[in-house]
């Protein structure tokens, strides 16, 4: 199959959408049971937790969040917050009050002044007719709102992007008037079909179909990630498996011996690593066992982490290399966990 394909179908009653590009799975959204990430809500700050750095809120239904580095709260308190990523198993849910507004064309950044366009969006005019309409859609908002205008834009229709403008902004500045009161769920997260429209761009095809999972190859490809075997080019493999504690990866070279063959299969696993961990929904801290190659070719084997992470969209730290020659980096857990998702 050629081209980007995003297909839109179900698994286990819960809604699923996949995106792929010539047949090979790319990106994945899976229907999420209680607070997903990107839901704005309204919290009641508690009490400071001492060697943490951060609070935990009170949330709706009786959930708890946690607040990373806040400053100026006192315990009471009424907040605006958003969940920031998925939580681990009994632990509360990321927050933070960085507040985004987003749609497929704009997002509205309370906190975050200045009008800005996708930097994707090159052609001079277009830009200039952009920052126009960002100028016109956010007068008079105050100067501590923001707007970006995304890469979508480039080719969408004008009245689209202005009433998507519009929607946000009002939106926000209904929410940002909304801060007094008990804990409240304020805006849901957008769904898995939503959100592929929302952030994955203009595609090929959008198949809708009942078999849409199974006609676009989505649906084998899914379930062999729920197995920790990936097999690689040339033959090497990676083994990924997740831990209380972190996520191992063992990075093998199969049956070729040569001298060349573990910068091979160490280059191979770094192209598709952030894909896998993608697709995975794992985060946190990631330990890479590579393939043995000469300590003078670690560099060739960093730059390919670097460049491939570049274009992956979570948030990535790529903390380097250990002293017993592992590679370590840290990704946001930003996703339900495929395993645990398929499992429930």
């Amino acid at each position: 199959m050629k081209g980007s394909v995003i297909a839109l179908g179900h698994i286990k009653g819960r809604e699923v959408a996949a995106l792929l590009r010539d047949g090979v799975l790319q990106d994945l959204a899976l229907e999420a049971e209680g607070l997903a990430p990107g839901c704005l809500l309204r919290g009641t700050v508690g009490r400071p937790v001492k060697g943490m750095g951060g609070v935990f809120v009170d949330l709706p239904d009786g959930e708890r969040g946690f607040l990373k580095q806040p400053k100026g709260l006192a315990p009471g308190q009424s907040i605006l917050v958003q969940v920031a990523g998925t939580a681990e198993p009994g632990k509360a849910t990321p927050l933070t009050l960085r507040l985004l507004f987003k749609s497929r064309y704009a997002i509205v950044t309370p906190g975050s002044p200045g009008l800005n366009v996708s930097r994707a969006i090159r052609d001079t005019e277009t830009r200039a007719e952009l920052e126009a309409l960002a100028a016109t859609g956010m007068a008079g908002a105050g100067d501590d709102i923001g707007l970006i205008l995304r890469s979508a834009c480039d080719a969408a229709d004008i009245d689209e992007i202005t009433d998507d403008i519009v929607e946000m902004r009002a939106l926000a500045e209904a929410v940002l008037a909304d801060v007094s009161g008990a804990p409240e769920l304020l805006v849901d997260a957008p769904g898995p079909h939503e959100l592929a429209w929302r952030d994955w761009g203009d595609v090929d095809e959008v198949d809708t179909s009942d078999e849409a999972l199974d006609h676009s190859g989505a649906l084998d490809q899914i379930e062999a990630l729920a197995q920790p075997l990936v097999l690689l080019e040339g033959g090497a493999s990676m083994v990924i498996e997740a831990t209380r504690a972190l996520i191992a990866v063992d990075v093998n070279t199969g049956n070729d011996t040569s001298p060349a063959a573990g910068l091979k299969a160490s280059l191979a696993a770094a192209r598709d690593l952030p894909r896998q961990l993608r697709l995975r929904g794992l985060g946190g801290i990631v330990v890479v066992d590579l393939a043995p190659c000469p300590k003078r070719d670690r560099h060739v084997v960093e730059q390919a982490l670097g460049k491939a992470f570049r274009a992956d969209p979570g948030e990535v730290n790529l903390a380097g290399w250990t002293p017993l020659g592992n590679f370590e980096l840290t990704r946001k857990r930003d996703r339900v966990p495929l395993a645990a998702w398929l499992s429930a």
